[in-house]
This record gives structure tokens, C-alpha cells and sequence, in this order.
């Protein structure tokens, strides 16, 4: 049965963000990603964690800066160093916060690069997440990449999830896997369950997410019928957690019909962790 996360950077902005794990609890998640943990202490993060249940599934590794627009630097030449010291302090708080998994974002690319210099970026970036993928490997940690739809974020170097498996593929190192993000696919490619049925199986998909399209709110505002995707990913086994990485179109909790109503159609109680008696494996 799918597992769910609360995505706190996205979730709860009703609730000052150390009071979101609580408002998550609450309603039944298990389970909580966000962008960044940086501007709290980790010690208390992992408080918060403890008090009310949950389990941290997922960060991302500093981007630099951020409000200046940068969007990660794992495929921007001459970076290196600046990468390998943010995964270092990324993993310090994936240790701190039992995090199993790490997200690595590229970075933006010139829209005239030119395909030497396009190559150059990609050479840099297979380097970097070796490089990172040996060092988190040592920890028990993951590294992901995300395509990420040129509409919300132009020029992210990744958009994909062709290239994604073939950076994956080439580094070939076990821990290093694809964040599939159903929205970003949905507006790249379309074709969300030949996509799920193809790239599921192969193991390489460590994390999912979920927003409606076009809008990014509940996922089942807009184009997506997402009890049906939900159910494909059920029905491949995936074993790994949901990110719910919406904005909601009103409160958090109000919002949350979608999710109640779907394990209500699996015959799924989100408090006790399992299925009801009777219910349908």
C-alpha cells in the first residue's frame, strides 16, 4: 500500500514551520519531507520527530543561494568544492535525523550553452554524484536526482526521466536513484502509467511525489486521476514513500479529503498503519 509524506515546506504554511510536524501527526501521516533543514538545529528537528512519531524520509542537500536563484550546483563546472561540502553537511543531518535519503539538485544551465559546453556540464555532474554517492554510501544514505519541468524551473539542467536513468545507469552506483515527481513528469512527458510500469520495476526509482496539474495543488484538482496512478503504483510494488509536495488550495487539513478518501476506497486506515480487517490485499 503506498505510504505518505507530508512535504513541510508546501504543507501546513498555516503553522510556523517547527509546528508542522505536529499539525502532520495529527492528521494521521507518518512520515515528512522538505527542501532544507539548515535554518534549525538538527537536535531540534529530531525532537520533533521523536514527539510526534514521524520518520524524516527525505532533504535536500544545500543549494547555496537560494533566494538568489541558484538551484543546486552538482552540474556547474568549477562548483566542486561547494558540492562536496554541502553533501558533507547534509549527510551530518541525515545521521542526526535517521534521513535515508538525500536529494542532490543540479543547477541551472545557460539556455545558449553550447553542446561542448552542455557535455562539460553533464561530465561535471556524473563526477559529483559518483563522488557523492561513494561518500553517502558510507553512511547508509541514498543520493537522488529529480527531473524538474522547464516550466516551474527554466533551464534546471535535468528534465527527463530518460536522462535520469541514463546518469543513474552510467554512475552505476547502488545508492543513487531517480526522485520521480508525478507533477514535473506529467508537464514534460505525460504518459504517467507507461512511465510507472516502465520505470518502477527496474529499482531505480527510490522516491515519489505527487501534486494535481496544472495548478499544483491536491492531486486530484486538475488533469491527473490519481486514485488510478496510486493504484498502479501499488500494484508494482513500490515499497518506497509518497511525497506529498502540493500547495493547498485552502488548509492543509481540509485539504486532505483526496488522501482520506482513497485509502478509504483500499479499505486503508492511515492511523493504525494497515489495512482494516476484511479489506482486499
Amino acid at each position: 500500500m503506498p505510504r505518505f509524506a507530508a512535504n513541510l515546506s508546501m504543507m501546513y504554511n498555516e503553522h510556523d514551520f517547527l509546528d508542522r510536524f505536529a499539525a502532520a501527526s495529527a492528521d494521521g501521516l507518518q512520515a515528512v519531507e522538505y527542501l532544507f533543514p539548515y535554518a534549525y538545529d538538527a537536535a531540534e528537528l529530531r525532537r520533533r520527530l521523536d514527539d510526534h512519531g514521524l520518520k524524516q524520509v527525505l532533504f535536500n542537500a544545500p543549494p547555496e543561494a537560494w533566494e538568489s536563484g541558484e538551484r543546486g550546483m552538482a552540474a556547474l563546472p568549477g562548483r566542486e568544492a561547494e558540492v562536496r561540502s554541502g553533501v558533507d553537511r547534509a549527510l551530518d543531518y541525515a545521521a542526526a535525523l535517521g534521513c535515508p535519503r538525500v536529494h542532490l539538485m543540479a543547477g541551472l544551465v545557460e539556455p545558449d550553452a553550447t553542446p561542448v559546453e552542455w557535455a562539460k556540464h553533464r561530465d561535471t555532474y556524473l563526477t559529483n554524484l559518483a563522488w557523492a554517492a561513494e561518500r553517502a554510501a558510507a553512511a547508509g544514505v541514498d543520493i537522488l536526482i529529480e527531473p524538474i519541468n522547464s516550466r516551474d524551473m527554466p533551464e534546471y539542467f535535468l528534465s527527463a526521466q530518460a536522462e535520469a536513468h541514463a546518469v543513474v545507469q552510467e554512475v552505476a552506483a547502488s545508492n543513487l536513484q531517480v526522485q520521480l515527481d508525478l507533477y514535473h513528469c506529467q508537464i514534460v512527458e505525460g504518459d504517467l502509467t507507461a512511465t510507472l510500469r516502465r520505470d518502477l520495476p527496474t529499482g531505480r526509482v527510490g522516491h515519489l511525489q505527487i501534486a494535481g496539474v496544472p495548478d499544483r495543488n491536491e492531486p486530484d484538482r486538475g488533469e491527473l486521476n490519481v486514485r488510478h496512478l496510486l493504484d498502479v503504483v501499488d500494484e508494482l510494488g513500490f515499497d518506497g514513500w509518497i511525497g506529498c509536495e502540493y500547495n493547498p488550495r485552502a488548509g492543509t487539513s481540509e485539504g486532505l479529503r483526496w488522501l482520506n478518501d482513497y485509502q478509504s476506497h483500499r479499505g486503508w486506515s492511515r492511523r493504525s498503519g494497515g489495512r482494516r480487517a476484511g479489506s482486499r490485499a
